[in-house]
């Protein structure tokens, strides 16, 4: 049985992952959302390694799925555990040496946000609408009344610790990506994939939590591409 080991972006909240679990279960397979230290000022990408490793366990069938910060997690993960695949979701892309504050602007994600803010005619004053413009709104309000932890800046700060390249040659890495994502917009994630993974990403509907957006479209995703 395959295990999905589904890593949370910012946050740090399996919370997230609540609306693809079932769906992924009802297809015959095992998930597992993880909680990460976001709170804890003392825990860095070391410890969200750990604690992803720790939520493993002894499986041996692992897919490992990453969403947006998540992405700076889960190469790291898969140095230390049998991983039969990576998903990253609309997912940071680390480069070695570079950190996670850095990443914002090496990468121009502003100035990417901004053009497809133009191109889009909606606007970037509001950091809400910005994630959760596609979300319904019974699980916006939900996702609004919950005691989600800050996400302290330590995992953001020191030169992300893996090796070049981020991922083990062989391994097989696919990259998922909203096409309605208006925080990591579609065209600049395009980029990064090639230009740090040598991969195509894949597009589907919905925006940058296409977790709580578009469930049931994400696990037939994720499913898939175990054929």
């Amino acid at each position: 049985m395959t295990s999905f080991v589904l890593i949370p972006g910012a946050g740090g909240a399996a919370w997230y992952w609540h609306r693809v679990l079932p769906e992924l279960r009802a297809r015959g397979h095992e998930a597992v959302a993880v909680d990460l230290p976001a709170a804890d000022p003392a825990a860095g990408l070391a410890e969200y390694t750990d604690t992803v490793v720790a939520a493993v366990g002894d499986r041996t069938d692992v897919v490992l799925v990453a969403q947006s910060m998540g992405g700076l997690t889960a190469p790291l993960v898969a140095r230390r555990v049998p991983t039969r695949m990576v998903v990253m979701l609309n997912a940071m892309t680390p480069r070695p040496g570079e950190s996670g504050g850095e990443w914002w602007e090496v990468t121009g994600q502003a100035a990417a946000v901004e053009e497809c803010a133009r191109k889009g005619g909606w606007g970037t004053d509001d950091f809400l609408e910005l994630l959760f413009h596609d979300v319904p709104a019974p699980v916006r309000a939900e996702a609004m009344a919950g005691d989600a932890p800050d996400q302290s800046d330590t995992p953001f700060a020191a030169p992300w610790p893996g090796p070049d390249p981020v991922f083990a040659p062989g391994l097989p890495v696919r990259f998922l990506q909203g096409r309605d994502d208006r925080f990591f917009p579609l065209e600049f994630q395009r980029r990064l994939a090639r230009d740090r993974l040598g991969v195509e990403l894949d597009e589907m509907p919905g925006g940058h939590l296409v977790a709580l957006s578009r469930p049931v479209e994400l696990a037939d995703r994720l499913v898939a591409y175990l054929t």
